[in-house]
């Protein structure tokens, strides 16, 4: 059995040995994110590297190639879905990535993300995107470098989103999004035109950090983030970061005067906390205990967000505890704070946009990333280009770069080619939701009683516990018995927007 294979069991221990230095890069990574003083990132990022270029150097030893070859690799049956058959296919596709990535780049990423990730702090506190501008130059010129060197069938893109999307190229993406964006056009317009408004001002009462700390943690806790695995820490950036086994930390970030900004981003990380936490344990460090990619990943934190955390079930268990927290939501009614929290008006921020909107955000990100990649938009014309997509699409003006080319932090960590997993992120949760409810019953009458934990029981069962096992849509076609398609999530949004607005 290759279970029991000396060159299967060598690998095994490689591969422990990789995620155990990796852990360790990652806790200096979350530290630089949250806590790291600002006079400490040059050096900060020069530790990093060194992490880094030493597990390049692991995953890119000769050693792995001749243990691969020993055990065929090559002749793994893609329709193999058994623990051994997985990793010896993950574990290859990782070699021959990694091994066509110069060390000398790989550790100049790594660097660079610290230093560029340090600079647009403060950059964007002070809108001064010229301060970020080199950083963001450099950047597009290591992942330039980085697609070259990995190859890509179309262009520059495919590369890089495969590395976040495993097997999507950029020619899948392109027009799902289109569609998307033809669909949501209309509905956002009718929506405007809705005399319906909500009140959100009753959002925007003042409401301490540690009440919102409070409730968003118990929150979390009740629809499955184990605390005892993670914690909760403050940050320019929302993010999740796993930094070992049994360690998965997230973050928000808290606006006294805007209850939701931190209790909905607390439940979207939370999603991918519990993803995180309940991988199976007994494959850390290999393929079958890492999450198949970041569309997936992404729909598990939507799904909590949006399709749990919006729903008006879900708040018809937690209002009565939120006004306990908030004493001023006492004299606001359910109707208009489920209304308020589900306004749907094109904005500038992308982590506080709407459901029906968000989409937009990532189709103008995507657009922009894929233009400086390939050489068609310069980082300096940037801040223009954005303004000008914000208004052909959103029909907003962008007042500042702050709340424009710089709010988001993914390009200063060097993550070109990440934007589109979210909207595939948004997709996926909603074609998983429909099946959750089809096959466990009323979803609704679990959150009014306040059972979170059927859900996440079946989420865990159906994509948590599959690891690597199954590339993105083919996992979705596994559970669902379906292709991906646009059409869960556009019914998803009209069902529930429609009446809302009166349309």
């Amino acid at each position: 059995m290759i279970a029991h294979h000396k060159a299967y069991v060598e690998l095994l221990d490689r591969f422990k040995h990789i995620a155990l230095l990796e852990s360790i890069e990652e806790v200096l990574t979350w530290d630089s994110r949250t806590y790291l003083p600002n006079c400490a990132s040059e050096y900060r990022a020069d530790q990093i590297a060194l992490l880094t270029g030493m597990a390049h150097e692991k995953r890119t030893d000769p050693r792995i190639a001749q243990l691969l070859n020993e055990l065929d690799a090559d002749s793994i049956n893609t329709e193999d879905i058994s623990v051994e058959a997985v990793n010896l296919r993950e574990w290859k596709r990782d070699y021959d990535k990694q091994v066509k990535l110069p060390k000398q780049l790989v550790e100049e990423k790594a660097c660079t993300a610290v230093k560029a990730q340090s600079t647009w702090v403060e950059a964007r506190k002070t809108n001064n995107f010229g301060a970020f501008k080199p950083w963001l130059k450099k950047t597009l010129d290591l992942n330039h470098q980085t697609a070259e060197c990995l190859g890509y069938e179309n262009e520059l893109y495919d590369a890089l989103l495969d590395l976040y999307e495993p097997g999507v190229l950029t020619c899948d993406v392109a027009p799902v999004l289109s569609q998307l964006r033809n669909e949501l056009v209309p509905l956002i317009q009718s929506i405007a035109g809705s005399s319906k408004k909500p009140d959100i001002s009753i959002l925007e009462r003042e409401t301490s950090k540690s009440a919102q700390r409070n409730f968003a943690s118990e929150v979390a806790a009740a629809i499955g983030f184990d605390f005892n695995q993670g914690r909760l820490d403050e940050t320019a950036h929302p993010f999740c970061i796993g930094l070992g086994l049994n360690d998965t930390r997230i973050t928000t970030r808290f606006n006294e005067n805007y209850l939701p900004g931190a209790l909905f981003g607390v439940i979207h990380e939370a999603g991918h906390g519990i993803y995180d936490q309940n991988l199976p344990k007994e494959h850390y460090g290999t393929p079958m205990g890492q999450y198949v990619s970041l569309g997936i990943h992404e729909s598990q934190s939507r799904m909590w967000e949006n399709m749990v955390g919006r729903s008006r079930s879900f708040w018809e268990y937690w209002y009565p505890k939120a006004c306990e927290y908030f004493p001023v939501l006492k004299t606001v009614t359910l109707d208009d704070f489920y209304f308020a929290i589900n306004e749907v008006k094109p904005s500038l921020i992308r982590v506080e946009a709407d459901e029906v909107t968000y989409n937009m955000h990532i189709l103008i990100r995507f657009e922009l990333e894929r233009a400086m990649l390939n050489g068609d938009l310069s980082a300096a014309d940037l801040p223009g280009a954005w303004k000008e997509k914000y208004r052909k699409y959103l029909g907003i003006d962008v007042p500042n770069d702050t709340k424009g080319c710089l709010q988001d932090i993914h390009w200063s960590g060097g993550m070109i080619g990440y934007f589109p997993t979210y909207s595939l992120g948004n997709l996926n949760a909603a074609q998983l939701f429909r099946k959750a409810g089809e096959e466990l019953g009323d979803l609704d009458d679990m959150f009014q009683a306040g059972d979170f934990s059927t859900l996440k029981n079946w989420l865990t069962e159906q994509i948590h516990s599959q690891g690597r096992r199954y590339r993105s849509g083919k996992l979705i076609e596994v559970v669902t018995h379906e292709p991906l398609s646009a059409e869960p999530l556009i019914d998803y949004l009209k069902t529930k927007y429609m009446p809302l607005y009166g349309l």
